[in-house]
């Protein structure tokens, strides 16, 4: 864990392996395939004229020479033939042989380009659901990262597929922008100014004035004279010393997740997978008190935890932030709280899309 969405060069990437979408001759082509090739240099190509080619859906690991990776993982996607001709079955088997051998190789991090996805012709969405789906199901009993890199950049394409929440994000534009036309005192070519605030009159405001003293009105005077011991013995009650106020914090962001985790009858694995979180990271949140996370991982804590709103707000408060409606990464992550989708997967495609940081690690 976990499964990260990127748009880096695949062959700049410092993982322990990195996938190769190859032809069946392995001896290079073109797009990732070429690419991976021209930065690995001509040993790479001498050692897999060694391996005598690769069927679809298979897999051949190989050192990885000039790259920052240690291997290659090579494999064979289908080419698209309309998905009549067994082509996702093919396509689920190359992640499944590729992070296998990963896991033979003692790899901790893989990255993985879109397989089939370009020249080969697989539609690209089908294309990401199938490695979505792979890559999850493995690691769901094993621990890995997983890079999985996008290329070929469309933002109309990527945000049409979330038109609510391109919905959604438009609002507080358009009330910004509302509120500059109304607050402004006249704009070129206009005479538009904000519309006149009725002033309240002299005989209405002397009447408020003496409104507490007015016997038929006594209620409200009632209860500022029953509210003033309450204040003065919270007034009493506030420590008289930093001293003593550092010993009344309240719970710490870490004592609050552990509590929410056993309240909510989950096992700490359990939460960390769901948060998109790797082990080492959780380990680290457990064993200190004091952990200050980042925004991203106190959310994906909540979306992990399946927190309300508020119970969201709360988590983030213990760690010191809120969400804002002046956040594009904010606004997105409470649109799917508030519909009650918590999956976090889902969630960080949308992010990822609107070219926001992604929840987890």
């Amino acid at each position: 864990m976990p499964l990260i969405l990127s748009r880096q060069d695949i062959t700049t990437m410092e993982t322990d392996a990195v996938v190769n979408a190859a032809g069946e001759t392995l001896l290079g082509g073109g797009g990732v395939d070429g690419a991976i090739h021209r930065a690995a240099g001509p040993e790479l190509r001498a050692a897999c004229a060694r391996l005598g080619g690769c069927p679809p859906g298979e897999a051949r690991r190989t050192g990885a020479y000039r790259l920052p990776a240690k291997y290659v993982i090579h494999t064979v996607g289908p080419r698209w033939q309309g998905g009549s001709a067994g082509e996702e079955e093919t396509l689920r088997s190359c992640y499944r042989n590729s992070l296998r051998l990963a896991l033979e190789a003692g790899c901790e991090s893989v990255a993985f380009p879109l397989i089939s996805a370009g020249s080969f012709g697989y539609p690209r969405q089908e294309a990401l659901r199938i490695a979505r789906e792979e890559i999850l199901c493995f690691l769901g009993g094993e621990e890995m990262t997983v890079f999985l890199i996008l290329f070929g950049r469309n933002p109309a394409m990527e945000q049409g597929r979330f038109p609510e929440l391109s919905a959604v994000l438009a609002e507080p534009e358009e009330e910004s922008r509302m509120r500059a036309v109304f607050s402004s005192p006249g704009l070129s070519g206009s005479s538009a100014a904000p519309p006149p605030v009725p002033e309240r009159t002299a005989p209405r405001r002397e009447k408020e004035k003496h409104r507490l003293f007015d016997g038929k009105n006594a209620a409200p005077l009632a209860r500022r004279k029953a509210a003033e011991p309450l204040a003065a013995e919270a007034e009493a009650a506030a420590p008289q010393s930093l001293e003593e106020a550092l010993r009344v914090l309240d719970e710490s962001f870490s004592q609050m997740l552990l509590r929410k985790i056993t309240e909510k009858g989950m096992t700490d694995s359990e939460c960390y997978k769901r948060a998109n979180i790797d082990r080492k990271h959780f380990s680290k949140i457990r064993s200190d008190p004091l952990y200050r996370p980042s925004k991203p991982t106190a959310l994906a804590f909540a979306v992990a935890l399946e927190l309300s709103l508020p119970e969201t707000r709360e988590l983030l408060m213990k760690a010191g932030f809120a969400l804002s409606r002046s956040s594009r990464f904010d606004i997105i992550v409470e649109y799917y709280i508030r519909r009650g989708e918590y999956d976090i997967f889902r969630i960080n495609e949308a992010l990822f899309a609107f070219d926001q940081n992604l929840l987890g690690s």
